[in-house]
């Protein structure tokens, strides 16, 4: 017997997403173990460190989160004993936890740390201090016996300035550390540099200017890095001679891909060298693949599960450990032998029933600006079946970033719709990593046109095909995806509901507002103010709200630093203002995204009831 698209009885519950495929935070070979940094939805989101014989190396109430650019990154980090070395999240100082101690901190209270990289029994960190005006920033070296808890001027500051850092790499005999580096009113996608200082002169010079990525010393005398001075970010090495002077950095191995992609935190790694000098590296075009790559520069494709924002996280020998998340697989983190092959699953990584998560579609439509890439997945439930006269409702998925990008990676939280008949197509719009620079340039000067371009013509697209209900396609995006949700739905004819999860609805408001690492992201986007604010205001959907004519759902955190409730709440003002049919939900301890198992599952369940009350189905929760 059929039942209509989006009534389908699912197993995929909001508390099993919630409950599913653990969000990890890094890995490390430690001795014969391998630990991970994973998040804990049923403790509101906690970041705990586990290993491979079971034991919980962090436990509560600590947690190890960063805030440094406010999205952190390279909370923790390990020795070969058992050591850890983590960042709390409550006072973002550095704290290290040796076996059978309780932890001891290594730094002074004040200023927050990220990107950890212990090398040659040496600690190196990203620190920030918002105390200072304008905000500081720098990378240093943190003795490791506790003498800069109560003397910070043990601290060894490497470089210091008012722009950013990340990726401190120190060279194998101690020397040399070298980092990227970028400029207040750049984002390091923009505009990045490699610096190498010479330690004991305490000089430093720029090796590589483009959008240069996580530097690595192959020996004392060379570096890999990656960067992009054709359009690609590819893997590059340069020579650095005994007064610290360097050859003009050489491409290696380089393709039509992505060794990178947007530098929104600080544990990433798209590789690692392994000692005979081979690189176990990620490409991404749309979707990733592994290589092992020879030092002439001939690679071969790793057979691995996972494809999609795959971080090499460590090397030992021939082994890797691979995080990410996969088309067939669910998210995890893998255990890789480079020359047997052998694959061992650590943590998650199960194969997904295709039945029930078919592979998504990568499809490609035309939009006014160019090809529109995104990955469709349709309504899958291998026990139901819909009226023949019917077409399923859609709900078209816009990433945040917005320099980020999707990879039709398998996800309960996407099951959650499809099982129940509800198609979802993922949209890289123009402006998206993954696919080169020229089309992540797509929307420079131009969000809130090519964007909204763009998933007006993916969604088009699909109805024009004969797969969507033309009147049933939502909208759904958080961040900067809720921009494109506000704006799509102020253009209006495309969607018939939008739901927006901490959305930016009004630039001036976001320019005035926003954390430091953002604050000259709208000039690349829109343009500088003051001399472009008539844009920022014609551009925002907060001026148009009047134009918005269906119904919206508004989720948002309390304690959001990056785009606080006074956006969403300005538009739901507007909307009560017009009588529009709308929702508003604040999750009082949540920031910019929600951790915690309970809003996760609220949110999930609210968004399916508001589709189907304004598609005309009774969901089943």
């Amino acid at each position: 017997m059929s039942s209509p698209y989006g009534s389908w009885s699912s197993p995929f519950s909001a508390a099993s997403v919630a409950a599913s495929s653990p969000r990890i935070d890094g890995a490390r070979f430690v001795g014969s173990e391998i630990w991970w940094g994973e998040s804990v939805p049923s403790e509101k989101g906690r970041v705990t460190v586990r290993s491979s014989s079971g034991a919980e190396i962090l436990p509560a109430p600590w947690s190890a989160r960063s805030r440094v650019h406010e999205y952190g990154g390279g909370a923790w980090t390990s020795d070969a004993v058992g050591g850890l070395y983590f960042v709390d999240a409550g006072d973002q100082r550095v704290w290290r936890l040796t076996p059978g101690a309780e932890p001891v901190p290594l730094t002074p209270p004040g200023p927050s740390h990220g990107g950890l990289r212990l090398q040659g029994g040496r600690l190196l960190a990203v620190r920030e201090d918002l105390s200072t005006e304008p905000h500081t920033r720098a990378i240093v070296e943190i003795p490791v016996d506790g003498s800069a808890a109560e003397d910070a001027s043990a601290i060894r500051v490497v470089s210091e300035g008012d722009g950013f850092f990340a990726h401190p790499a120190l060279s194998p005999d101690g020397e040399r550390v070298a980092w990227v580096a970028w400029d207040r009113g750049r984002m390091p996608w923009e505009s990045a540099r490699v610096r190498v200082a010479e330690l004991a002169r305490g000089e430093a010079r720029t090796i590589a200017s483009h959008a240069a990525l996580q530097p690595e010393w192959r020996t004392d005398a060379e570096l890999l890095f990656a960067d992009d001075p054709t359009g690609r970010w590819a893997l590059h090495r340069v020579t650095i001679d005994g007064n610290g002077a360097a050859a003009d950095p050489e491409p290696f191995a380089a393709v039509d891909a992505d060794t990178g992609y947007g530098l929104w935190v600080l544990g990433n790694r798209w590789y690692q060298l392994l000692d005979d000098g081979r690189v176990v590296a990620v490409r991404t075009n749309g979707r990733d693949a592994v290589v092992v790559i020879d030092p002439d520069g001939a690679a071969r494709p790793l057979d691995v599960p996972a494809d999609g924002h795959v971080s090499v996280d460590d090397v030992d020998g021939t082994r890797v450990l691979l995080s990410g998340n996969g088309s067939v697989v669910a998210p995890g983190l893998w255990c890789v032998d480079v020359d047997s092959g052998e694959v061992v699953a650590v943590r998650g990584g199960e194969p997904v029933e295709p039945d029930w998560m078919p592979r998504a579609l990568p499809i490609e439509v035309e939009g006014p600006h160019g090809t529109v890439h995104a990955f469709a997945y349709p309504p899958a439930n291998p026990g139901a079946e819909a009226p023949d006269d019917e077409l399923p409702p859609y709900v078209v998925l816009v990433h945040g970033g917005p320099t980020a990008h999707v990879t039709g990676a398998s996800s309960a939280a996407i099951a959650f719709y499809t099982s129940r008949g509800i198609g979802v197509l993922d949209v890289n719009y123009g402006g998206s990593t993954g696919y080169g620079r020229d089309y992540r340039e797509r929307l420079d000067g131009q969000w809130g046109v090519v964007d909204v371009d763009d998933v007006i013509a993916a969604a088009r697209g699909l109805a024009d095909a004969g797969l969507a209900d033309a009147s049933r396609i939502a909208i759904r995006g958080g961040s900067a995806g809720g921009w494109t949700v506000l704006s799509a739905l102020v253009r209006g004819g495309a969607f018939a509901a939008g739901m927006s999860r901490y959305g930016v609805a009004d630039l001036r408001m976001l320019a005035a507002e926003t954390h430091d690492f953002e604050a000259s992201y709208l000039d690349g986007l829109v343009g500088p103010l003051p001399s472009y604010e008539h844009v920022y205001i014609e551009r925002s959907p907060l001026t148009h709200a009047d134009r918005i004519a269906v119904p919206v759902l508004l989720l948002q955190g309390g304690e959001d630093r990056v785009v606080p409730p006074t956006q969403s709440e300005a538009i739901r003002d507007a909307l009560v203002a017009r009588g529009i049919d709308h929702e508003y939900v604040l999750y009082p301890t949540e920031g910019h995204g929600f951790r915690s198992a309970e809003n996760i599952i609220d949110a999930l369940e609210r968004e399916l009831t508001f589709l189907g009350r304004v598609f005309g189905f009774e969901p089943r929760l």
